[in-house]
């Protein structure tokens, strides 16, 4: 690491050299730096300028080049782009341009911030260190060049981001590489499992239990290590990317792992179960590693398989076609499960949240000064005010926009330099924020806030307990297009649905979904006509390549309940054609157990209108004492009639006596494999289309 007065008396050589090469780079316009500024410097004091001239303390010759470019923040990123970066410099205007390895960055993503600062969009890439350049405008005299000022990570993680209990399956994809069964990937230092190499530039693996934050990856083949140092990293979700179908087809030898869902701990003594009747099913026991291995002749064929322990809820998977089952168990919160010490653990976690601060920033100011907020009209009663609102995008397209507090407001006369302040704490992941701006008026009840300009930034990384500084967000997007449905809704029958929740977000790439102020409409069923979306940006600028997401969720009462039918992620990317919004699953009619009627704990049976799209997946969740416990179940297809090992030889393993309600998932899923079935799957946010009903039985 370089001391204060190191870097200093460096700075001073450099500027020496600077100055007997300087004419001769003007003259031929060839693009020249002074220094990189690499992760190890970046922790140090910068040089001391005054007058435009840089010095140590034995009076050392000041540079006399006003323009550079010193560094890049972060100085890596992925080869796909999209990453905000802070460029480093002196010289900067604010008609900056700045290259990337010879691909100029995008004008509509450049924010310049002073004359030694620019927030851009790193551009895609090639993997590897790119020399970084920057220009005012068309004047080539201010070209300046810092070589291999950015690297292109060689591989990016998908997701990047997933629980500390583990458990995530990821795909990591390369860029020039030649990943072969020698191959060994670690996350901090821990071994990826279930590692499975699908081409030279793809393979996947799942997470090992982790701490929150930014984790490096290392990825070996042979003599080659690769590494990328926060291309993971665990936060306090989950995000449902695990657990699941995986492996070869069957043949004689299943192997089936189990764990914790909350600590992602291993559950020694689980008991796996391969069939549908207990008294002839094949059983075996996890071992202290959580894994348990059955192997006959009769697992040749797709094979029902239940994984059941004391004190968690049972899960099963039916007509199983491969070798490898991965199931996280939810924990019983019962005082029956505390035979000693403390409960279970589950829940309660300390949330490890980060700190980012920036500014909105308008256009049309005077050079590296405020602007107005020209794109927001003056407010018309005295009852009204501009304001604006900053917000981390949501996981959730079908979230509806919620105004928030007051004391998050920010006004034209809130505090900044090139624009106006923010901040806000997220728990630590890489993260998207946007940002909206309108007129509100909260003497009304409710609030009412009406948006007309709209800002993203995307790839900032929020960090466990530290802050995120200098994030700058463009506010140059008008919320002034108007997306258009064309809708024909599902049948309404005589428990409902009767009114539709249609919803409009803006998908940010992989980094979750803006949720717009009038993304929201609840018209009544049947819709008498087409349904119009006034106030979306159009996709262009910092947007491109965004696309509209719509959901529609023909649903039950004001509380917008069961019955349901929901369609979703129906993407768009202009407004020019309207949306068809029409293939919604039929709902789903219980057969057995008949409804308020007595189930054996063993068989369940479902119908599905026959119209309609086939189904790729039925989800039953069959839950007890309010949802204290449950039996996940998922089959393929849609109507069945199944069978399940009975599980009431093991002690406080199955579904309890008394009353229980079974909830009926009918789903689609796109691109569908049930051999590499995962819980995101089973869950609604994984689902392409789904119904659902809930129906009441007991034991």
């Amino acid at each position: 690491m370089l001391t204060r007065n190191r870097l200093v008396r460096a700075w001073a050589l450099l500027a020496l050299v600077w100055g007997v090469s300087s004419l001769g780079a003007c003259i031929a316009g060839t693009p020249t730096s002074l220094e990189r500024i690499t992760d190890q410097d970046a922790g140090e004091d910068p040089p001391i300028v005054e007058d435009g001239g840089t010095t140590d303390d034995g009076g050392g010759l000041p540079t006399s080049d006003p323009h550079a470019v010193l560094g890049t923040d972060p100085a890596h990123g992925p080869f796909l782009g999209g990453q905000r970066v802070l460029v480093h410099g002196k010289g900067f205007g604010s008609s900056v341009r700045v290259w990337f390895g010879g691909i100029e960055v995008d004008p509509s993503t450049i924010v310049p911030v002073d004359a030694t600062r620019v927030q851009v969009a790193a551009p895609p890439g090639k993997a590897g260190s790119v020399d970084v350049s920057v220009q005012n405008a068309d004047d080539e005299s201010t070209l300046r060049t810092l070589p291999e000022g950015y690297v292109y990570d060689t591989f990016y993680a998908e997701p990047d981001s997933g629980p500390v209990a583990g458990g995530t399956d990821v795909e990591l994809i390369g860029q020039g590489t030649a990943w072969d069964a020698t191959t060994v990937v670690k996350i901090d230092n821990k071994p990826c499992t279930q590692l499975a190499i699908d081409s030279p530039t793809a393979l996947s693996c799942t997470v090992p239990q982790g701490t929150p934050g930014a984790k490096v990856v290392t990825i070996t083949t042979g003599a080659e290590v690769l590494t990328v140092l926060d291309a993971y990293v665990y936060e306090d979700s989950d995000n449902g990317f695990k657990g699941g179908l995986s492996g070869a087809p069957l043949a004689g030898t299943l192997k089936v792992l189990v764990y914790n869902n909350f600590t992602g701990d291993p559950i020694p003594g689980a008991h796996a179960i391969a069939g549908t009747d207990i008294a002839t099913a094949l059983v075996v026991d996890a071992n202290n590693t959580g894994v348990a291995v059955l192997s006959d002749p009769s697992l040749d064929k797709p094979t029902t398989v239940t994984v059941a322990a004391r004190c968690f809820s049972p899960t099963s998977f039916v007509d199983v076609p491969v070798d490898t089952v991965t199931i996280y168990l939810d924990p019983v919160l019962s005082p029956e499960c505390v035979s000693s010490g403390d409960p279970p653990l589950v829940g309660g976690k300390p949330q490890h949240t980060g700190t980012i601060t920036g500014e909105l920033v308008w256009e049309g100011g005077t050079e590296f000064k405020k602007a107005l907020w020209t794109n927001v009209p003056q407010p018309a009663t005295a009852n009204e005010m501009q304001a604006a609102y900053v917000f981390v995008a949501s996981s959730d397209p079908t979230a509806v926009f919620t105004l928030p507090a007051e004391s998050a407001r920010i006004t034209p006369e809130t505090p900044g330099f090139i624009g106006y302040e923010f901040a806000l704490s997220t728990t630590a992941g890489n993260r998207a924020l946007y940002a909206v701006a309108g007129v509100e008026d909260r003497t009304k009840n409710p609030p009412v806030f009406t948006a007309y300009a709209f800002g993203v930034v995307q790839g900032v990384p929020s960090l466990p307990n530290e802050v995120t500084e200098a994030v700058y967000i463009h506010m140059v997007s008008e919320l002034d297009q108007a997306l258009t449905w064309q809708v024909t809704p599902p049948a309404i029958g005589a428990k409902g649905p009767d009114r539709m929740r249609s919803t409009v977000a803006l998908m940010l790439g992989n980094d979750g979904y803006a949720v717009l102020p009038a993304g929201a409409k609840t018209p009544l069923l049947p819709v008498q006509s087409n349904l119009s979306f006034v106030g979306v940006p159009a996709m262009t600028g910092d947007l491109a390549g965004s696309f509209y997401i719509s959901t529609a969720r023909a649903c039950t009462g004001p509380s917008l309940g069961a019955p349901l039918s929901v369609v979703g992620r129906l993407l768009a990317t202009d407004t020019g054609t309207p949306v068809q919004v029409n293939d919604f699953v039929g709902l789903p009619s219980i057969v057995t157990p008949p409804i308020n009627g007595a189930w054996d704990g063993s068989h369940l049976g479902v119908t599905f209108p026959a119209a309609g799209l086939p189904l790729d997946l039925t989800v039953y969740d069959v839950l007890s004492g309010n949802g204290l416990m449950h039996w996940l179940v998922a089959f393929p297809g849609g109507t069945n009639s199944i069978a399940l090992p009975s599980l009431d030889g093991f002690e406080l393993a199955s579904i309890p006596a008394g009353p229980v309600t079974i909830a009926v998932y009918g789903a689609r899923v796109t691109a569908f494999d049930y051999s590499n079935l995962r819980y995101s799957n089973m869950r609604a946010t994984g689902m392409q289309a789904y119904s659902l009903d809930y129906f009441a039985a007991h034991r």
